[in-house]
């Protein structure tokens, strides 16, 4: 028992792990790209448009190229936060962790029916009674795209 015990911490720390090096991973990614972009952006001002013929004088290119580099840099920033944030979000409901979560009879279940988990219809079914809308009920299991459902302890019927 002691074993199932270590290994399974060992798991959890090892996902801790995983994420902050992926963390590490997309932030030394950013800054790369983010380098080779603003690099990009000097390298046309000064050297490209004079190749095409374009040449302004260097106060001109300076007074155009920092403040789009800027607003290039912020947003890069922005980007790496909003991308970071949506990381770290719960997992949204789907079938592969919805049982235990409870929910509403939208449309009777004779043995199949509709039922609302967290704003969402799905196609539910259930080996007991009749359920009529408005009746709690709670996630047991899955059958391909149905969830299997039964009467919820905590029945309210007069939703």
């Amino acid at each position: 028992m002691n074993y199932n015990i270590r290994f399974s911490v060992s798991a959890i720390e090892l996902s801790c792990y995983n994420k902050t090096y992926m963390m590490i991973g997309r932030l030394i990614i950013g800054i790369v790209s983010t380098i080779m972009e603003e690099t990009a952006i000097a390298f046309g001002m000064l050297w490209g448009l004079p190749k095409l013929g374009l040449v302004l004088p260097l106060w001109v290119s300076l007074s155009i190229m920092i403040p789009v580099m800027i607003l290039r840099a912020y947003y890069s920033i922005f980007t790496f936060r909003k991308g970071t944030i949506a990381l770290k979000s719960t997992q949204i409901p789907g079938l592969h962790n919805m049982v235990g979560m409870k929910g509403v009879v939208v449309r009777s279940l004779n043995p199949e029916g509709l039922v609302r988990i967290r704003g969402e219809l799905w196609i539910a079914k259930t080996s007991g009674a009749e359920m009529e809308p408005g009746n709690e009920i709670i996630v047991t299991g899955q059958e391909r795209l149905k969830l299997q459902v039964e009467k919820s302890d905590e029945d309210n019927s007069t939703n």
